[in-house]
């Protein structure tokens, strides 16, 4: 009974206890919510957001970034604030990127009047999708055979220098650029949103991608391998025209909405400013080494300015004679024959480098032997008539006879005692003379100018008249129909005079 009375006293006293520190706890939240004494960034420093911002690009509202990037498509109004936007395009269609320099004065001087190189590269947004990214592009390549997912609009493009697409990358393009004059480059995208979806019943919403620009400057080695600057913006890719379809209904949509729900989504912009992002991981193959097919020569390409046409300023012997060697070096790059050591993947890119990129997907397993194995009757039923004949004639080397072929020799001092010598018949001169050949296609005095420029390196602009040496020691102009009844395989003797008007030369053929 004494334990019975002795309970509710108990109670009693636990409760009251109870009380008074539930009423200090709530007088010391009073306190804590005081003006000065909450600061938000101490929750921001709890372990929690210190791990989610750290996924995240360091930004800072007072930096201003060395380029900027500005893909001139409309936005999509159908965004909501704080969300990222979204930039509808057409399959197949020109659009201009334009390559902004953003820097301050006294930043990077290590790049003034130095080109830096921009990788474009189309990739997908969902992540999903970036897991998976080699077999979808692959399984791409096998159902558009031939086909590239990105391009560049080179015509189009202004201040864009050695541009290059290698074959085995179809979502990268590079190329190089002077951040001091005005560049802009056109890219063609051709694929579209749907082609990757899981499930194609029709009326599927399309897959977003990301164009991402990733810019570097030139290391002391000469490499390009410096990252400065990477930014992207996300994209989706319709059929031609959808984009314009999709850019509308969007815009009807919104203007349907309440002013009140207008206010949460973003307007729409003429162009899409791409934002900053960290640079594309897979950077392995961005260095000086050439690409397959391309030339890795900056000289070799002519920078565009202006209205997109080529500058027609004089241009230095030197630059004339890179040019010349340029083109020789690309034309026997196109022209080399297919060896049967040649791995299949080397067999792929003789196959683009000679324009058979539709029949590449026929070929993907086929060594260079077993190309080479092929008789005449196998390609033309593989590949029809025309393009069979050509790719057979290309696997055996097969190469037009020039029309005309003639031998030249630069006469020197001691080549004109050994000629004196060897025309008074003095047999003990041992006279061993070095000879070119010239081949003419068009047997005109333009193209024999040309290739004589060629040989000399000089430019074609520095020979003011060709002359051949007649009876009596006459000199005879050089014209087309001269050179249309030159005999084939003659032996000339090249002299050199001094022009009177200008500083060309006139060059004798003996």
């Amino acid at each position: 009974m004494a334990w019975a009375l002795k309970l509710p006293l108990a109670d009693e006293v636990i409760e009251s206890g109870l009380v008074q520190d539930f009423d200090a706890s709530l007088s010391g939240i009073g306190q804590e919510l005081g003006a000065g004494a909450y600061s938000m960034s101490d929750v921001l420093a709890l372990p929690i957001f210190k791990q989610e911002e750290s996924n995240l690009p360091p930004e800072s509202d007072n930096k201003i970034l060395p380029f900027q990037y500005v893909l001139c498509a409309a936005t999509s109004p159908a965004v909501k604030l704080h969300d990222e936007t979204l930039t509808y395009l057409n399959q197949g269609q020109s659009y201009e990127i334009r390559m902004l320099d953003n820097r301050k004065m006294g930043e990077l001087p290590e790049i003034n009047g130095k080109m830096v190189k921009s990788i474009i590269r189309v990739v997908f947004h969902d992540r999903r999708l970036q897991y998976t990214e080699h077999q979808q592009l692959e399984g791409w390549r096998w159902n558009r055979p031939g086909d590239r997912i990105l391009d560049l609009d080179i015509p189009m493009s202004v201040g864009v220098v050695d541009p290059r697409a290698n074959p085995t990358q179809l979502n990268t393009v590079e190329f190089l650029w002077d951040p001091s004059k005005r560049t802009s480059v056109f890219i063609q995208v051709h694929c579209i949103s749907t082609e990757f979806t899981m499930r194609k019943h029709g009326g599927e919403k399309g897959v977003p991608f990301r164009i991402q620009i990733d810019t570097f400057k030139e290391n002391e080695a000469g490499e390009y391998t410096e990252h400065l600057h990477s930014a992207s913006c996300q994209v989706k890719v319709f059929k031609p025209k959808g984009a314009d379809r999709k850019q509308k209904t969007d815009r009807e949509k919104m203007e349907k909405r309440a002013p009140q729900e207008k206010e949460k989504y973003q307007p729409s912009y003429e162009t899409t400013i791409l934002t900053e992002c960290s640079p594309w991981p897979e950077i392995t193959y961005v260095n000086n080494s050439p690409s397959p097919g391309f030339n890795s020569s900056h000289n070799s390409f002519p920078v565009i300015e202006g209205n997109g046409s080529p500058t027609l300023q004089p241009e230095p012997v030197v630059q004339l004679a890179d040019l010349s060697c340029h083109l020789l070096t690309r034309d026997s790059e196109s022209n080399q024959n297919l060896l049967p050591t040649a791995t299949p993947q080397e067999a792929q890119q003789w196959l683009h480098r000679n324009r058979f990129s539709p029949f590449c997907r026929l070929f993907s397993n086929f060594s260079g032997a077993d190309l080479l194995k092929l008789t005449r009757e196998d390609v033309i039923q593989i590949c029809g008539p025309a393009d069979g004949i050509r790719l057979f004639n290309a696997l055996k080397g097969r190469v037009v006879r020039p029309r005309l072929t003639i031998y030249v020799c630069q006469e020197s001092q001691q080549t004109r005692e050994q000629h004196q010598k060897h025309e008074n018949g003095d047999g003990s001169s041992n006279a061993f003379f070095v000879y070119h050949a010239i081949y003419l296609e068009e047997l005109t005095a333009v193209e024999l100018t040309e290739k004589l420029a060629q040989l000399f390196s000089i430019s074609p602009r520095q020979i003011s008249q060709i002359f051949k040496q007649g009876p009596t020691g006459i000199h005879v102009l050089v014209s087309d129909e001269m050179i249309q009844n030159f005999q084939d395989e003659m032996c000339f003797v090249l002299d050199t005079m001094k022009a009177e008007t200008n500083d060309g030369y006139h060059i004798i053929l003996k």
